[in-house]
């Protein structure tokens, strides 16, 4: 038996739950907005690029304070944070070189990031609804890596980033439903 299902307090389970919803939202209105502009690699594509990983250092402050105040595991939380923190720079710098050098950028982010996201779900089995984040960790890693191959042929297109940034909202969904259902039982 697990002992830390008895200790998880639920706040915990109720604050992740709200997080994954706004991220699930967030994920399709960016999304649609960066499929409606990623045809030319403007200042709105670009603002669009750079916005994702910082709101994504956003949500890992917030999940940080939470896991802080009910003593659950954050150093995964850090480097998440450090990684989305140097991609936003990073894409901000590369989306000067052309797409290409964004594509460089977000799926080396993609990879690492999917990498962190499946060390966080796993260690959060315990609360339930953990098993999309593990899944989408794994996917991104290897859609990091899809996005990086892309990035050497002549078709590199930023298309491809609102599908993966959708997908991965939809993960966020299923996993804020199966804390509900969890919560619940």
């Amino acid at each position: 038996m697990d002992t830390l299902v008895g200790e998880t307090p639920t706040s915990v389970p109720i604050a992740l739950r709200k997080l994954y919803f706004l991220r699930f939202g967030f994920a399709a209105v960016w999304a649609a907005l960066l499929f409606a502009t990623a045809d030319t690699l403007g200042a709105l594509t670009v603002t669009l690029l750079v916005i994702y990983p910082l709101f994504d250092v956003a949500c890992a402050v917030v999940d940080l304070r939470s896991a802080r105040a009910n003593s659950q595991p954050t150093r995964d939380l850090y480097v998440n944070i450090a990684l989305s923190t140097l991609t936003a720079i990073g894409l901000a710098v590369a989306a000067t070189s052309g797409v290409p050098a964004v594509l460089r950028v977000w799926g080396a982010w993609a990879v690492t990031a999917g990498v962190v996201q499946l060390l966080v779900g796993a260690a959060r089995r315990h609360l339930g609804g953990q098993w999309a984040m593990i899944a989408s960790g794994a996917i991104s890693t290897l859609a990091g890596a899809s996005f990086f191959a892309q990035a050497d042929t002549g078709d590199a297109s930023l298309t491809n980033l609102a599908g993966y940034a959708f997908i991965g909202g939809v993960f966020f969904l299923v996993s804020a439903l199966r804390l509900g259902r969890a919560r619940e039982v």
